[in-house]
């Protein structure tokens, strides 16, 4: 099997801060608190596969997420990723207030690597999919927050990414169109690399065919779904 991301001895660590010290204070001790997000991670995930990714909140899911996504930058090891691949960890974040929907559809899709004339093709669909139709001339402030991460959401699914990673995403939109989306997941990308991080166990049993457990920064478990066994225990 081929891959789509390789981690090497992916380690982050980040310094906390939690008051100033003075000057006496920082040569005194000689060193500062460092808090190990994640602590030399190897993982190989191949092409087509579904993984889930479970634990407490601060067992490092989104600082992994955001290192395959290339986000974040670890402190040591190599991160490698084969193939298109798309976040939808910040969903609106290159959208601009004042510019019309329209007109966020192709600033958002070219920063997603898309071309115009790609983005020509997909348009219709992609403003179809967000259900925004009557307000697509109008400026993005006028939107409500459901709207934005809908648009968001189906400019990223038209990009034709062969990689897709959500944390906590699924969640977006109205019931309705979160249906549509994890319909959309199971059928239209189902030969797609999916990493979802998340606390919903029963999300993670329909869409993922790869578990993976963390704790203190670590991959505890990984295996198939039998492995949420271990967790919800």
């Amino acid at each position: 099997m081929n891959s789509a991301i390789k981690l090497t001895h992916i380690s982050k660590e980040y310094i906390l801060h939690h008051e100033k010290p003075t000057l006496v204070e920082k040569f005194v001790s000689g060193k500062e608190e460092k808090f190990v997000a994640l602590s030399h991670i190897n993982l190989t995930i191949f092409k087509g596969q579904r993984v889930g990714i479970v634990g407490a909140n601060g067992s490092g899911k989104t600082t992994l997420l955001k290192i395959i996504t290339g986000i974040t930058r670890p402190s040591s090891g190599v991160r490698k990723a084969y193939g298109r691949l798309i976040s939808l960890i910040d969903l609106d974040a290159g959208f601009q207030e004042d510019l019309t929907g329209e007109q966020n559809i192709y600033l958002n899709g070219m920063l997603l690597g898309m071309k115009k004339q790609e983005i020509n093709r997909h348009i219709e669909s992609i403003i179809a999919y967000a259900d925004i139709k009557q307000f697509i001339d109008a400026p993005l402030y006028t939107y409500s927050q459901g709207m934005k991460l809908r648009l968001g959401v189906s400019i990223a699914i038209n990009t034709d990414p062969d990689i897709l990673i959500f944390d906590e995403g699924l969640g977006v939109g109205d019931k309705q169109f979160n249906k549509r989306l994890r319909h959309t997941l199971k059928t239209s990308f189902r030969d797609k690399t999916i990493i979802i991080a998340t606390h919903d166990l029963e999300l993670i049993k329909y869409q993922c065919n790869r578990i993976l457990i963390m704790e203190h920064g670590k991959i505890l478990h990984d295996g198939g779904p039998r492995t949420l066994k271990l967790y919800a225990a």
